[in-house]
């Protein structure tokens, strides 16, 4: 997937101004995740609950989730 260099460049990155968006209809007070994409084509991951608390993946991680997730990878069995 990604390199370490890349996982570095994304932990090196100010992320304080992103716009961090969620699903459509989500509540204000509901716990979601929320995404944001970083320059570069890396995504940050957060749970609203712990917004200090931040996951980053490169455009290589993130696709690899994605169709992952639409393949039913991490389907309940």
């Amino acid at each position: 997937m990604g390199t370490q260099q890349e996982k570095d460049e994304l932990y090196a990155l100010d992320i304080s101004g992103v716009e961090w968006i969620s699903a459509p209809g989500a509540e204000e007070h509901e716990e979601r995740v929320e995404i944001a994409y970083l320059p570069g084509g890396g995504v940050a991951m957060r749970s609203s609950l712990d917004p200090d608390t931040v996951l980053r993946y490169t455009e290589a991680e993130w696709r690899a989730f994605v169709l992952g997730a639409r393949d039913g990878e991490f389907d309940l069995k």
